[in-house]
């Protein structure tokens, strides 16, 4: 289903002193004086960020998190980790714990079957877990919304903050929309229709574009905040 990402509770910005901007950052400063302003307030972008967890691991607490308030996600997500020996979230690990286990860490009917179907998948290939990140965007999109539970939206978040792809445009993100609304002003929010083509101009960049849509919303509630963490 589609997110908000400006909605998840995020560590604060760093600022641009702290760490120096990006390709893509620089591009957007380059090319769109009202992304530059958003840069210049919000700081560098976490796009491209090196990620402690593993793919499998990414996409089974993206399940996990699915209509669930962080606090409450961040718990269930923590038990299930303890059930497995020392911790690892791995395919044949999910296969290995019983229904009655998983459902006993909090997770719901629905949910365990998303996080077998995608062990399963992950095992026979359907989704190649070691050379995922050489596929290219759209594959990656294909071959994770074949997983039960795992969507689009869902996919475009894993490519933007796992596999920190530079030009993803989640355009069903009430938060990019949003965002984009605020950042240029719009009387109303674009559709996810509308938003598609309005984001060409920031390609190859557009997911740092997608970032700064977010911390417009951050921005505009008095709150410098990184999505994604």
């Amino acid at each position: 289903m589609p997110g908000d990402v400006s909605a998840a509770p995020c560590r604060v910005a760093r600022t641009m002193a702290a760490v120096q901007l990006s390709e893509g950052e620089r591009f957007l400063s380059r090319r769109d004086p009202v992304m530059r302003g958003l840069i210049k307030k919000a700081g560098p972008s976490v796009i491209g960020r090196r990620r402690n967890r593993t793919s499998f691991e990414s996409l089974v607490r993206a399940i996990v998190f699915q209509q669930l308030a962080g606090a409450a996600a961040s718990a269930i997500y923590g038990r299930v980790v303890a059930l497995f020996p020392r911790g690892r979230v791995t395919p044949e690990n999910v296969l290995a714990a019983s229904e009655d286990s998983l459902r006993g860490a909090g997770l719901s009917v629905a949910k365990v079957a998303s996080i077998r179907d995608f062990a399963t998948k992950a095992l026979d290939g359907t989704v190649p877990l070691r050379s995922l990140g050489r596929l290219p965007d759209d594959e990656i999109v294909a071959r994770l919304v074949t997983v039960r539970g795992i969507g689009r939206w869902t996919a475009e978040m894993f490519l933007l903050f796992q596999l920190g792809r530079p030009d993803v445009w989640p355009v069903d993100d009430l938060g990019v929309r949003n965002g984009y609304r605020i950042a240029y002003e719009l009387p109303a929010m674009p559709t996810a229709k509308e938003l598609g083509p309005l984001g060409d101009r920031y390609r190859p960049y557009r997911s740092y574009a997608a970032w700064y849509c977010w911390q417009a919303v951050h921005i505009a509630r008095g709150q410098m905040v990184t999505p994604g963490d």
